[in-house]
């Protein structure tokens, strides 16, 4: 791996944590058939806190520290309800049509950042955003036999993502990405575990094992992502997050055989179109940023 570029490193970190995420939602999908998903998203969070608590144990009273308690609330319940929502719409959804709706969370970031954070939004960026919500009606498709209220989880989800990503924003200008990782596994573990009780139901040794592995390939998969972040930029590895319908895809048709449809292959290759090419002009934009001040 150090032979590689720092960037390269971001690309296979980054292709690794989509692949973890991509197994965790395959097992949650399994499991949801048998057990309640708020059972589910207790155990994706329980795990990966677990994690967390032995690998950053030596430093945990210096990334405990945060100035700003309640952005951590606010954007650790977003990243919650995300969670809970995917998850319970993956018991009804077919997982490659869930994950490719899931994925129109960048484009409402860019439109958020726009509405709440006064970036610019140009005719180029709202086609984008226009484009993949008509992906996400491709594959929901409203009014027709196969809508269902789940349809809307994975929609539901997205914009729970996109204002995580933009309060997460906020806090990436003061505090340690750390501190933010850490607060996300323990407020997730502390709501799960006061919800969970509504809905226990006590799994056999197999299923308590499963459990155990969906939150431990959970909290793999974040570390990757921070350590993906860390050392490449953000506008390289973003891309790749793509490949999640790539992977989903392939865990659904070979564990549980469903095969998306045209219009829902279609509806997910116009989201990642819609991505790829908002994030291409973002990245565009930026550099024109950092170009004009040598200019003048």
């Amino acid at each position: 791996m150090r032979a590689l570029s720092p960037t390269a490193q971001g690309i296979v970190m980054m292709l690794g944590a989509i692949f973890l995420f991509s197994t965790m939602d395959a097992m949650a999908k399994g499991l949801s058939a048998t057990y309640d998903p708020l059972q589910v998203v207790w155990a994706r969070y329980a795990g990966q806190t677990a994690v967390v608590m032995l690998v950053l144990a030596p430093r945990l009273h210096l990334l405990i520290r945060t100035h700003h308690l309640g952005l951590q609330l606010l954007r650790s319940g977003l990243l919650f309800a995300a969670t809970l929502c995917f998850f319970t719409s993956l018991g009804q959804l077919e997982i490659a049509s869930a994950t490719a709706v899931l994925n129109v969370h960048p484009m409402l970031l860019t439109l958020g950042a726009a509405l709440i954070l006064k970036e610019p939004l140009g005719p180029r960026r709202l086609i984008g955003i226009g484009a993949a919500l008509l992906g996400a009606l491709l594959i929901i498709r409203p009014g027709s036999d196969i809508f269902s209220l789940a349809s809307l989880l994975p929609l539901a989800a997205g914009v729970f993502l996109a204002s995580y990503a933009l309060a997460t924003r906020f806090l990436g200008r003061d505090e340690p990405i750390l501190t933010s990782f850490l607060y996300t596994a323990l407020i997730g573990t502390l709501v799960a575990s006061l919800l969970v009780p509504t809905a226990w139901q006590t799994p056999p040794p197999i299923d308590a094992l499963l459990f155990l592995v969906l939150g431990t390939v959970g909290a793999a998969g974040q570390f990757l992502l921070i350590r993906s972040l860390t050392v490449a930029e953000a506008g390289a590895v973003a891309p790749f997050g793509y490949a999640g319908v790539v992977f989903a895809t392939l865990y659904g048709v070979i564990f549980y055989g469903e095969t998306p449809d045209a219009l829902s292959g279609l509806g997910a290759l116009v989201i990642i179109g819609a991505g790829v090419y908002v994030w291409h002009r973002e990245t565009r934009a930026r550099q024109a940023e950092v170009k004009a001040p040598a200019a003048r």
